[in-house]
């Protein structure tokens, strides 16, 4: 897919994150669980598949046909950032073939102490067409990155980063960057039932991005036992 295809493959639709880490039930020093995950999206009839680390995303890829947005997602010792959080990862990310790639684009310092800014102009110097995507907590983050230009902004990060607490999806948060930003909003984040998504998608987002609710078991199972154990 070229990437006008890519963009064209997800406007309008759903993406599902199909992702485990480590200490998580479905993660495996050998792989191959987040391929099936992914090949049952496919199946189903998602658009895209947004995947983390080298190995899951080489394993999707040769599983599946939809584009992926592809993240590492690494800690370090000098910054909280860690969704693809310097240009080592990006640049990981890239030989991979990812047609999309996603990193941290809060306000916040990454790793050796660079900017949020520089990291993206080396990204563009060094990888002038690959389409890039930022996870971003609120408004200015989004605003800051439409400026810059990246192709797409996700709300993945909010509620996460910063203070601004929703307990389900923030309508108004993708609202406002719809309708005061031009861009491709992503509506990511605590979306966990179908009208949610369709919502978002209603109000103007570009696509829709759903894990928790449809790849984590034990996160669908801990919703359903609290709600059961309620006032009991």
């Amino acid at each position: 897919m070229n990437n006008q295809e890519v963009i064209s493959a997800l406007k309008g639709k759903l993406v599902i994150s199909c992702q485990a880490l480590p200490g998580e039930p479905l993660y495996t020093e050998a792989g191959g669980i987040m391929p099936l995950m992914a090949y049952a999206a496919e199946l189903a009839g998602a658009s895209g598949i947004r995947c983390n680390s080298v190995r899951d995303i080489n394993e999707i890829r040769a599983k599946v046909k939809l584009p992926t947005i592809g993240i590492i997602k690494q800690d370090y010792l000098d910054s909280p950032i860690y969704i693809t959080p310097t240009f080592e990862e990006v640049s990981a990310l890239v030989q991979t073939g990812t047609e999309i790639i996603a990193l941290d684009y809060t306000d916040r310092i990454h790793p050796n102490n660079v900017k949020r800014e520089e990291l993206f102009h080396q990204i563009k110097q060094a990888y002038p067409n690959q389409l890039l995507m930022a996870d971003i907590s609120n408004f200015s983050e989004a605003k800051a990155a439409v400026e810059i230009g990246f192709d797409f902004v996700g709300t993945t990060l909010n509620g996460y980063v910063g203070d601004e607490k929703t307990e389900g999806p923030n309508f108004d948060l993708v609202s406002r960057i719809v309708n005061e930003l031009d861009c491709r909003c992503i509506a990511e984040g605590r979306i966990h039932e179908p009208s949610q998504a369709r919502k978002m998608l209603e109000i103007g987002a570009f696509a829709v991005v759903v894990g928790g609710a449809i790849t984590r078991p034990l996160e669908i199972a801990t919703r359903f036992i609290k709600e059961i154990n309620k006032d009991r």
